[in-house]
């Protein structure tokens, strides 16, 4: 089991800097922050943007992942977004994890953007595509519905090293039977954050694990082995905050094993809700779950 934390875009940097080398210190696989243009959560929060965050991340750590929580069409148009992921992966020596999903009402409201879900589901199906294209081919020209680039020179490539893989993780966010297909299709890793519904911890758990059923059919129908996919799951949404106590985050990331999960992410802890908890939990956890779980 590898462990991560979410720090969310809030501070200036002179504030959040210490928060990223403390998730590097205290031992955590990897770091991620929301790719959003807002976030409901924190609505009249300052937000600053992912990729120029993240970049400032790599600056201050040397070893922890970093990753988009998730980058979406919402905000992105795929070529220049994908210079933005090479330059990143080069300036972090590798440790770049891309989280995509299809996007949510918020953001494309604020951006006057007036889509069905039907329709954001076939953008973020070609989008993704399109990015896997522009990971591992030159002279790349697309005709779809949503995008039409022509012969984008992509020579540069990403920086990685054989053990890390030839290009930048892709790892989508899917609940519903297309978008987990398609994770099925090309993801190198699939993320979920159990989905929308009821509030209860049990039926949460079930939402996770009828995804679950669902990635392993997309899986077996593609001809993938189960291993070969990444599953990382978000406690975001978890009804009850995970660091809210040792024992709480370790029975979290015991289901999270039972079901097959490979990573675990928890909010880094605030001061305020939503996350509200205590930086010594954090500590506390690092300790003494990630090491038995690693074991």
């Amino acid at each position: 089991m590898r462990f991560g934390v979410t720090i969310l875009p809030e501070h200036r940097w002179s504030d959040a800097a210490p928060l990223w080398r403390a998730a590097e210190g205290l031992g955590f696989d990897h770091a991620w922050t929301f790719d959003h243009i807002t976030w409901g959560g924190l609505p009249d929060s300052p937000w600053y943007a992912a990729l120029p965050t993240l970049t400032a991340a790599a600056a201050v750590t040397s070893r922890i992942g970093l990753g988009t929580f998730v980058s979406t069409p919402n905000n992105h148009e795929p070529v220049q977004f994908m210079r933005e992921v090479y330059a990143l992966d080069d300036i972090s020596g590798g440790r770049f994890l891309l989280g995509i999903g299809a996007g949510g009402d918020l953001d494309a409201g604020i951006l006057g953007q007036q889509l069905t879900v039907r329709q954001r589901a076939d953008r973020f199906v070609e989008f993704v595509r399109l990015l896997d294209r522009l990971s591992r081919e030159d002279r790349v020209t697309a005709d779809g519905a949503w995008y039409r680039p022509r012969e984008v020179r992509t020579a540069a490539g990403p920086v990685r090293g054989t053990a890390a893989g030839p290009h930048v993780p892709f790892l989508v966010a899917a609940n519903g039977p297309r978008t987990i297909r398609l994770a099925a299709e090309v993801g190198d890793g699939w993320i979920t954050a159990g989905g929308p519904g009821e509030g209860s911890m049990p039926e949460w758990w079930r939402r996770v694990s009828d995804a679950g059923h669902r990635l392993d059919d997309a899986l077996s129908a593609r001809g993938r082995e189960r291993h070969t996919l990444r599953r990382v799951l978000n406690l975001d949404d978890l009804p009850s905050y995970a660091l809210v106590g040792v024992t709480a985050f370790e029975e979290a990331v015991g289901r999270a094993a039972a079901l097959g999960f490979t990573d675990v992410v928890v909010p880094w802890p605030r001061a305020t809700e939503p996350f509200r908890g205590e930086i010594a939990t954090a500590e506390a956890v690092a300790a003494e779950v990630l090491p038995r779980w690693r074991s």
